[in-house]
């Protein structure tokens, strides 16, 4: 309930080879005779919002809405626990691809695990500190993204959010990465070739961008992945997406066009078996969500 655009992509349980096959989507490999070194010692999920917060930085971004979402998860921690707010220090060391920035912008990744998960799972960020070879890998893989974007770009939109009207009781947040003029695109570092998971949350967030009637969402027409990692770009014609596809996701996995009765279908086949405590304080906040968008 409430959750993430990826955190609902990753579990939903889609039919073996996923609800939009890999078939779907054109592959490009990329050559610039560069290889990584196989070993990191950074969190590659911490290496992956690196990369992307670096490069909307490089490309003229404002550091703080580059790393806005970083700054929101400092923000969280600041109350509680404000000696580890460092984010505005490592903000103002941010100066492009070398060793101090790459540091820096790991650090700052570090904060946002506040905003999409909660400040239970941090971990200090100044035990963040990536060495030689996983400063040289993003370097690496940030050059890639620039010369991406020099081929396939210009960005119109990074970093973009839905409006309220867009989420649901099934998602509650979600932030895109960017959209070109006809593409919506989503960056992986992952070691591996994209999942079901990371092709439905392409689909979501197509489908969020468009109930949020954001004007550049009217002429995207495709959705697409760009692995710096592998260096390899993925990208599927919406068009090829079938309809039914596109309303079992809308209803199923976003939940667009739930009534009253869906909602609390749902309540108790998810929360049946919960402590009586639990399952009364999941109900409550369904009263208010119906109560809310008044669905009858």
């Amino acid at each position: 309930m409430f959750e993430s655009v990826t955190s609902r992509a990753e579990s939903f349980k889609q039919p073996w080879g996923g609800l939009i096959r890999r078939k779907q989507f054109s592959v490009v490999e990329f050559n610039d005779d560069k290889n990584l070194w196989p070993d990191e010692n950074v969190d590659p999920r911490i290496i992956g919002l690196a990369v992307d917060y670096l490069v909307r930085f490089i490309q003229g971004a404002k550091p703080e809405n580059a790393f806005k979402i970083s700054l929101l998860g400092a923000s969280i921690l600041r109350s509680e626990q404000p000696k580890e707010d460092i984010s505005q220090e490592l903000l103002k060391s941010l100066t492009g691809n070398n060793a101090t920035s790459i540091i820096s912008a790991c650090r700052l990744s570090g904060y946002d695990v506040c905003y999409r998960k909660g400040k239970s799972f941090y971990k200090s960020v100044k035990s963040i500190n990536p060495d030689e070879k996983t400063i040289e890998n993003i370097q690496i893989m940030v050059e890639r993204s620039i010369s991406f974007w020099e081929k396939y770009g210009p960005v119109v939109k990074n970093g973009f959010e839905f409006n309220e009207d867009s989420y649901t009781l099934l998602i509650g947040c979600g932030d895109g990465d960017y959209l070109t003029k006809d593409t919506l695109w989503d960056f992986k570092v992952s070691r591996e070739e994209p999942r079901s998971k990371n092709r439905l949350q392409l689909l979501i967030y197509y489908l969020m961008g468009k109930h949020s009637k954001i004007k550049e969402f009217d002429t995207i027409t495709k959705i697409g992945m760009f692995n710096p990692r592998k260096n390899k770009l993925y990208v599927c014609n919406i068009s090829d997406i079938s309809q039914n596809i596109i309303d079992y996701v809308s209803y199923y996995v976003i939940g667009y066009g739930w009534n009253r009765e869906d909602c609390y279908n749902y309540l108790n086949d998810e929360y049946e078996d919960c402590d009586e405590e639990y399952y009364n304080i999941m109900k409550e906040r369904i009263d208010w969500y119906c109560e809310e968008h008044n669905l009858c």
